[in-house]
């Protein structure tokens, strides 16, 4: 980890020196620099007014495009002269052209250029140091030292190195320890987060180590309890994931997702455009309620598809002899592992340690949230609290799940051919209109 860590310092103090060289355009050359200053001077920015003053000191010449200018006029001068020759031997160009080209010839003499581009510079640091520009007042003073600007790009650059170390050495200087955590708690965890899909799977060492601190450390950290506890519970993540981690966790795609994006963009070479980016992140934010959203659903369909059996076998163990614990053990044992077998499972470990069986089969109700396990569990605690014979009450409860589930399957059988209607409209019945009326509609157009 020491390695690691000392590589990261070393990859992004040396990526910062690179952007500081970028920054001072090492890769342009002279003229380009001048592009860029003028374009940007022209359009109000005096910092740049002061770049290009700086630029026409140094050079002590004009600038490739305004000499091309002088050129193409010269040339054009000179076909003008040209052609009048041609028309006539002694003809001569006009007084104000011939000035002109007297004139565009000198300002390409060498001591001219020298002179135009001194005075470039004066105006324009004084352009510059009446908008506010310090730096350009003290070029316009004498008092600016070039040497300067190298201690100060060198400062620059150790302070943001130091920067980097400190933040580095922060963020790993306990990560041995809590890998170490992780190995302990996590060892039996592994293959059960793999199961709740692989944006989950990949994402959780990230926001558990990073956001959860932080979200475990806010103000209204209660309110994310209340919030999410019971959403958690009903998907049958609590083992999995606290409220901190879940809020974490939707924290981290706001910043995940836009680097996903990112990241294909550049493998694909696509030109997907970057004004998706906050599209992507206020995705990323809610995907995760979506996604529990499904798991509970999906939970509370296969603990309704488990019932008729469990319960069964629940009646059949309690009139056997068993009581209402040992029962539930052995649906446990003989029913194929489920949502409703994992619940039995938690109301069992909390009577185990002192709860009571109203206490339990009320917080199994309150984790589901189904209307036919809150049915259930209201049902054994009056037959508890009154003394009755569960074995009965089990039995009656079986047959009417037995009876609700029949009718169910029939109600969605009868609402069948309804929702077929639609696909049956938009879809297959123009697709046999096209093919009866296609062949008569082509004889017809021959």
């Amino acid at each position: 980890m020491k390695k690691v860590f000392l590589s990261l310092t070393l990859f992004l103090f040396i990526f910062n020196s690179g952007i500081l060289k970028a920054i001072e355009f090492e890769e342009l050359s002279a003229d380009k620099k001048f592009e860029i200053y003028k374009e940007s001077c022209d359009q109000g920015q005096m910092a740049n007014c002061y770049q290009e003053a700086v630029w026409y000191k140094i050079n002590q010449r004009l600038d490739n495009q305004e000499t091309n200018k002088i050129r193409s006029e010269i040339e054009s001068l000179k076909n003008k002269k040209k052609e009048l020759k041609k028309i006539n031997p002694d003809a001569v160009l006009e007084e104000e052209d011939a000035a002109n080209l007297k004139a565009a010839v000198f300002s390409l003499n060498e001591d001219q250029q020298k002179k135009m581009a001194n005075s470039r510079s004066t105006t324009l640091l004084e352009t510059a140091c009446k908008s506010g520009e310090t730096a350009a007042c003290r070029e316009k003073e004498g008092k600016n030292e070039e040497t300067g600007s190298g201690l100060l790009y060198y400062t620059a650059l150790i302070l943001i190195g130091l920067a980097v170390f400190l933040i580095s050495k922060t963020i790993f200087q306990d990560e041995d320890t809590f890998q170490a955590q992780e190995k302990l708690d996590e060892s039996n965890k592994l293959d059960e987060i793999a199961k709740h899909g692989t944006i989950l799977r990949y994402s959780r060492p990230f926001f558990k180590r990073y956001f959860s601190p932080i979200v475990s450390g806010m103000k209204n950290k209660k309110n994310l309890k209340e919030k999410y506890r019971r959403v958690l519970a009903a998907a049958g993540l609590t083992n999995i994931l606290t409220p901190e981690d879940f809020f974490a966790f939707k924290l981290f795609l706001i910043i995940g997702f836009p680097i996903i994006f990112i990241a294909l963009k550049a493998f694909l070479s696509a030109d997907w455009s970057l004004t998706l980016i906050p599209v992507l992140a206020l995705v990323g934010f809610f995907y995760p309620d979506l996604w529990i959203k499904g798991k509970i659903e999906a939970r509370q369909k296969e603990v309704i598809m488990s019932m008729p059996f469990c319960v069964d076998m629940l009646a059949l163990s309690v009139e056997a002899g068993l009581d209402f614990v040992a029962a539930m053990a052995k649906v446990i044992e003989k029913a194929k592992v489920n949502a409703l077998t994992e619940e039995f499972e938690n109301v069992i470990r909390e009577i185990k340690i002192g709860a009571s069986r109203a206490e339990a089969l009320r917080n199994l109700a309150w984790r589901i949230d189904l209307i036919q396990i809150s049915s259930f569990s209201a049902t054994l605690i009056a037959a508890d609290s009154v003394g009755a014979s569960i074995g009965p009450i089990l039995k009656a409860l079986a047959v009417e799940i037995r009876q609700k589930k029949s009718t169910e399957v029939e109600k969605a059988g009868a609402t069948a051919a309804t929702k077929i209607l639609f696909p049956m409209m938009f879809l297959i019945i123009p697709s046999v209109l096209l093919i009866i009326f296609a062949p008569i509609v082509l004889e017809m157009m021959k």
